[in-house]
């Protein structure tokens, strides 16, 4: 037992290592477009480029944490190596949490004479979606002394994003239910005397969806966003009769793309302002720890982990910190396998 906890401790001191986050650059002009003043009176896109901008730095605010929120840590809830070919499944309920800021859209000020940098006020706010994943054995892989070696799971995930509108934003997918894929490779089966160690590689993505803030006569909206995730994760696990760990570390991809708009009805002045086709990508570091209750046919699972690095530029700052800062996520689930 205690060369199974070292083994799991020196994947965490690894994980570790490899999480170090990358440095940040924000952006130094707006992306919005500038506009013309005719003897201090500005014309459309003018008035509403401090706006515009606004909703394009909500817009990358926004994309990490709900990426976080979809990917989570463990592809499947403690488990670390394949499931010993056909005949074998596992179907799980889980949660991923965490405590994340939201733009508080309501109490954005906008000036209708050209972006001006400014500090945006978020508010603190508890962040998740509900999630359940199938894994289901394909092949038990090579003998290989107490083990073996190159078996093969399909994972399918179900992820369901709810339709919000609250406090002056609301978050609107398209579909509230998407469906994603993936597959565990073993590089060791458990057994006995041998953790179970693999490679997983998943793809999950949120419906198209369109998040719109308003304040009075002002609204800033992100349209069609569409946020990719991949994610891959080493994993080993150990089971200790009535208990099991298990630990990992991988990559999260994120990628986003949106359509932004800004409209904007203040001191005599109006304005809409358009940035279409944004994309953004940001890759982030992921390590978690699992640990579960062997019941009767079902196992009980909490995990705790983190994700760190990747860079995220905006011209406006966030109360509360960066959009790109690290983040400690929680998740909960139930498993039920064969």
């Amino acid at each position: 037992m205690k060369r199974h906890l070292a083994t799991i401790a020196t994947l965490a001191c690894a994980m570790a290592v490899y999480a170090a986050p990358a440095s940040a650059q924000d952006l130094t002009s707006s992306v919005c477009p500038a506009g013309t003043s005719t003897l201090g009176v500005p014309d459309s896109k003018r008035a509403a480029q401090d706006a515009c901008q606004q909703a394009y730095d909500v817009y990358q605010f926004m994309a990490p944490e709900l990426g976080l929120a979809l990917a989570g840590g463990n592809a499947t809830l403690g488990v670390g190596g394949t499931l010993g070919g056909l005949g074998h499944f596992s179907v799980g309920l889980r949660g991923n949490a965490f405590s994340g800021l939201l733009p508080d859209v309501s109490n954005f000020k906008q000036s209708t004479s050209g972006a001006t940098q400014s500090t945006l006020p978020t508010k603190t706010q508890f962040v998740g979606l509900p999630t359940a994943d199938a894994e289901i054995g394909l092949f038990k892989g090579i003998p290989l002394g107490l083990t073996n070696v190159g078996g093969v799971d399909a994972l399918v995930s179900a992820a369901y994003v709810p339709t919000i509108n609250a406090d002056g934003i609301s978050i609107t997918p398209q579909k509230n239910l998407q469906f994603g894929w993936g597959a565990r490779v073993g590089l060791l089966q458990e057994s006995l005397l041998v953790p179970g160690v693999s490679v997983t590689y998943l793809k999950r993505d949120l419906p198209q969806t369109d998040i719109v803030g308003t304040a009075g006569s002002n609204s800033l909206s992100i349209t069609d966003l569409k946020v990719n995730t991949t994610a891959w994760r080493v994993t080993a696990s150990k089971n200790f009769i009535l208990f099991n760990l298990a630990a990992g570390v991988g990559q999260d991809s994120y990628d986003q793309s949106g359509t932004i708009t800004a409209t904007v009805s203040q001191n005599g002045f109006s304005g809409t302002s358009t940035v279409p086709g944004t994309s953004q990508t940001l890759k982030r570091t992921n390590y978690f720890l699992d640990a579960g209750l062997d019941l009767p046919l079902i196992k009980l699972v909490g995990e705790v982990g983190q994700v760190s690095g990747g860079s995220v530029a905006t011209y406006n700052s966030f109360q509360g910190g960066r959009a790109d800062r690290s983040q400690t996520y929680f998740s909960a689930g139930i498993r039920l396998g064969f």
